[in-house]
């Protein structure tokens, strides 16, 4: 009699198994960069919140800024999404303007290609900060 074969053999399983392991060595690279340049972009936009949220309190207060907003301007004040971590807000003259808003750095540096430092693009910046004069910078 003739045994019929049922199930896969051992050598048609090894292939299935390499073939996903070689998806996933080509993809989860991917999407950890996809992940550090939403952070990236998470965190310019937080900036640019804070940085309305302190025109805003200016108009308010006859051109002034202060270093805490508050409720009234922002009520829940965003976190850096790389690290959790309060934004820094310096609200005195300097050469960057009334203000400076910065993050705490940890970013990815390929995700900042679209930061100046200085007037150059960023290539090894790590850190977002907003600058009330020229906007947005890398550091």
């Amino acid at each position: 009699m003739k045994r019929l074969q049922k199930g896969f053999t051992l050598i048609e399983l090894m292939i299935v198994i390499a073939i996903i392991a070689i998806l996933a060595a080509i993809l989860i690279p991917n999407f950890i960069h996809a992940r550090a340049e939403s952070q990236t972009a998470a965190c310019e936009g937080n900036e640019k919140q804070i940085a309305t949220a302190m025109e805003e309190y200016a108009v308010d207060n006859n051109g002034t800024y202060t270093a805490t907003l508050p409720v009234l301007y922002l009520a829940v004040t965003p976190k850096d999404p790389v690290n959790n971590v309060a934004y820094t807000i310096t609200a005195t003259a300097g050469t960057y303007g009334s203000y400076e808003i910065q993050d705490t750095g940890g970013h990815d540096a390929t995700t900042m290609g679209n930061l100046n430092k200085a007037g150059v693009k960023c290539t090894t910046c790590t850190t977002v900060q907003y600058f009330q004069n020229s906007g947005l910078n890398g550091n």
